[in-house]
């Protein structure tokens, strides 16, 4: 075992929010650095840093702890009444320009598989949806209730399906859902046993007690569930980030309050994943980039463009269904931007579809390249569009010609 390709990745990721610092008029998320520090510095350019069997190990945890924190991010209370109803309406939507879309490219002979190429397209950065919404002052408005509802929702359904049809252990869907509603009914009393454990006054008293000393407890008893739930995805036939996003939504079902009763314990648990795992899955996302295949041919570079209109479509246009809940014009616009955002979903379904042989290398490239466009693209425009609608708000002017 050597550290050596480790330390220059840990090093990236310590140097990427110094650079981000000196160039603060730059709207340049940390991952897509993070990222492209990765391609420069790996085989496809200056061949510093390879991913050896110790990066690809803690790059496959860090994974793992970024669909985590993806769950922990999904609040239930975003995907109920009124605003439920339409982020159901616009998640069928997306559904169905998902398989067209997918069926479409695979029609005219540029992508393999349309059920991947549907499945990626679902999804959104959830993880980055919030900062921005918080941002401009948006999170507990109506846009940012519906945002986060279509975007939790979204993410969701792309986790679901990605285990339901990819997986390295070979099984039928139809098996392979009846062991998800398994491992549904297992997450389900793990929440049950956990809330009737934190009624008990001595269980209670000893996690308060020990939360923040050296034992850490809270945190130790997170791994468990983060690392139980991922080994029990894997027995039962599916990829262990399946398991990792379910022990995120448990958490956030059995402590909803955890922002008010114990604000340091979500700051741990970020610090952890943002601080050492998740970028190092970032940093080896770009080393192992397959950049050549990217700029083979003029064709696959043609594809970014179309990969990014997909997104923008499928995820996009059916936020124009909010205009119900009185959304302004810019709010539906920048709602929908946001939702065409996304980033980890795609990097983590490609490495899964090249290992099962179900995406060429140029459509992976392709598709990681375009995500990566719309983290750079999207949030800004939106960010600005949102500013201006509340900015008309405040003013008096009527948000409606905004």
């Amino acid at each position: 075992m050597s550290y050596d390709n480790l330390v220059i990745v840990l090093a990236v990721a310590a140097g990427v929010p110094f650079l981000l610092a000196l160039m603060p008029r730059v709207p340049l998320p940390g991952p897509v650095l993070e990222i492209v520090a990765g391609i420069v510095l790996g085989p496809a350019v200056l061949g510093v840093v390879q991913a050896d069997s110790t990066v690809k190990a803690l790059s496959i945890i860090g994974l793992s702890f970024l669909l985590f924190l993806a769950g922990l991010e999904i609040d239930t209370k975003h995907l109920q009444g009124p605003a439920g109803k339409l982020v159901g309406v616009g998640l069928l939507g997306s559904l169905a320009l998902a398989a067209a879309v997918g069926w479409l490219l695979h029609t005219v002979g540029l992508v393999e598989s349309p059920l991947l190429i549907g499945t990626v397209l679902v999804a959104t950065s959830l993880g980055l949806l919030v900062p921005i919404l918080k941002d401009a002052g948006a999170v507990d408005r109506p846009v940012g209730l519906l945002t986060i509802g279509g975007a939790s929702a979204a993410d969701i359904c792309a986790v679901l399906l990605l285990s339901l049809f990819f997986s390295e252990h070979a099984s039928s869907p139809a098996a392979r859902l009846l062991l998800l509603v398994g491992l549904a009914c297992l997450a389900v009393l793990v929440v049950v046993v956990a809330v009737g454990a934190g009624r008990s006054m001595a269980v209670s008293r000893t996690v308060v007690t020990m939360a923040d000393t050296s034992a850490q407890l809270r945190i130790r008893l997170t791994m468990v569930l983060i690392v139980g739930l991922s080994a029990i995805a894997l027995h039962l036939g599916f990829e262990a980030i399946l398991g990792a996003f379910v022990a995120g939504v448990v958490l956030r079902l059995v402590d909803p309050d955890a922002d008010r009763t114990h604000p340091q314990f979500h700051v741990k648990l970020e610090g952890l994943g943002y601080g050492f795992l998740v970028p190092v899955f970032f940093v080896t996302s770009g080393i192992q980039f397959d950049l050549g295949a990217l700029f083979a041919d003029a064709g696959t570079v043609l594809r970014v463009p179309i990969f990014l209109a997909a997104l923008l479509l499928v995820r996009g246009l059916p936020a124009l269904v909010y205009r119900r809940a009185g959304l302004s014009r810019a709010e539906v616009v920048a709602g929908g931007l946001l939702q065409a955002t996304s980033l980890p979903f795609i990097v983590a379904a490609t490495t899964i579809g090249l290992m099962l042989d179900a995406i060429r290398p140029a459509n992976a490239a392709a598709l990681v390249a375009a995500g990566l466009l719309s983290v750079v693209l999207f949030p800004p425009l939106a960010l600005s569009l949102l500013n201006r609608s509340r900015d008309a708000a405040g003013s008096g002017r009527d948000p409606e010609r905004e």
